[in-house]
């Protein structure tokens, strides 16, 4: 079999990382070799094994009676849910067991193809589960929460937030709401292992440029959300069907576009803790708003915001949104406050884009980044 020294010769990791003094010459580029060999696996059969891995997601869920939705039973029905996260736990490591055996068995680890074979802490890294690079995923994570300024603003300030995590409401809501444990905790870790660490490797050794791995694979995680058009117009029989598709064209949009920040994000620093965080969170925090008002929760009787309104369903709180506990309009100044500071974290994030991202544990060399690095730091006036 090919050498992974020439199937991955072109994704080194950061030469000034921690963990490139320890990486093997698999994944160093070696300048010497005019025309390398074609790479173990092509792109169209990683594209083909992607495919393969979204199918092993949600298909089973219509293959039994305890997961398969109907008029009756919704998806969001605790058994239903428990049901569906161990069908996807299952197929997670499934795949993720393909993808390591394919890591391990694509080539050798020395120059020729007698070298000794890929070491088990080679492929745990390029699967983005060694080392945990905890330091880098908070760096993220920040970085991200930046693009959410705004929205942190009116969740903590204008809805009083701050005072249900004082009293620890959301952690609380996590254990003990199965739809919250999807939404924030099992949908975020599933969906990440099985379309960051089993399939971004594979592109890897199919020497496929990170521009197009990081904006054709998200597609493959976009569409695998599209089954959630059956099961909207199942339990929503009365709603149109062209609101319905267009629905689930808007969420093929947004899932795409998160889907190829979390690629970036999974190549930059090599960490499936870091993209697991920037998912729960982003799912935690839910779209923007980006028109209208912003008003604090109404204040029910006993005095308090509404407090079995779900932390990780921001969008389902503000259409619930009222005049405010006193009684009145609220003051226009929580509005400007809130689009000032949504436009600023926009800037900040674009602004520190590459500079929180960048990490010793890239699976991808600086060289495969910066020309475009370069090109953006010259854009925002960065040193």
């Amino acid at each position: 079999m090919p050498a992974i020294a020439d199937t991955l010769r072109k994704l080194n990791p950061w030469h000034k990382g921690k963990y490139s003094r320890t990486l093997p010459q698999c994944l160093t580029l070696d300048p010497r070799h005019a025309a390398p060999p074609p790479p173990p696996i092509t792109t169209r059969a990683a594209y083909g094994l992607l495919i393969l891995y979204a199918l092993s997601y949600f298909i089973p869920f219509y293959l039994s009676r305890t997961t398969r939705p109907s008029p009756t039973l919704s998806r969001d029905a605790p058994s239903v849910i428990r049901a569906r996260i161990r069908s996807v736990t299952l197929s997670c490591l499934a795949c993720t067991g393909v993808t390591y055996v394919v890591l391990c068995r694509a080539g050798t680890t020395g120059g020729g193809a007698g070298g000794p074979k890929t070491t088990p802490l080679e492929a745990l890294h390029l699967l983005g589960l060694w080392p945990a690079a905890l330091w880098d995923s908070l760096r993220v994570l920040l970085l991200t929460a930046t693009l959410f300024a705004g929205p942190l603003f009116s969740y903590l300030v204008v809805e009083r937030g701050w005072a249900d995590w004082v009293r620890l409401a959301p952690v609380r809501e996590v254990w003990e709401e199965w739809t919250t444990w999807r939404n924030i905790i099992a949908g975020p870790v599933t969906e990440e292992i099985l379309f960051r660490t089993a399939s971004i490797p594979l592109m890897l050794l199919a020497q496929t440029t990170p521009t197009t791995t990081i904006f054709l694979t998200p597609i493959i995680f976009g569409l695998a959300h599209v089954h959630h058009f059956y099961e909207f117009r199942l339990t929503h029989p009365r709603v149109p069907a062209a609101a319905a598709l267009l629905r689930s064209v808007f969420q093929l949009g947004y899932t795409t576009l998160f889907g190829a920040y979390a690629t970036f994000l999974f190549l930059r620093t090599g960490s499936l803790l870091a993209v697991c965080a920037v998912h729960a969170f982003c799912n935690c925090m839910g779209l923007p708003q980006v028109w209208g008002r912003v008003e604090p929760l109404p204040v029910l009787a006993g005095g308090d915001v509404g407090e079995d309104e779900g932390h990780g369903d921001r969008d389902g709180r503000r259409q619930q949104q009222g005049g405010g506990g006193n009684g009145g309009r609220p003051s226009i100044l929580w509005t400007v406050a809130y689009y000032a500071l949504l436009v600023a974290g926009a800037v900040l994030w674009y602004r520190n884009l590459w500079v929180l991202s960048e990490s010793g544990n890239a699976l991808v060399p600086g060289s495969a980044f910066s020309r475009a690095a370069s090109a953006w730091k010259i854009g925002v006036g960065v040193e």
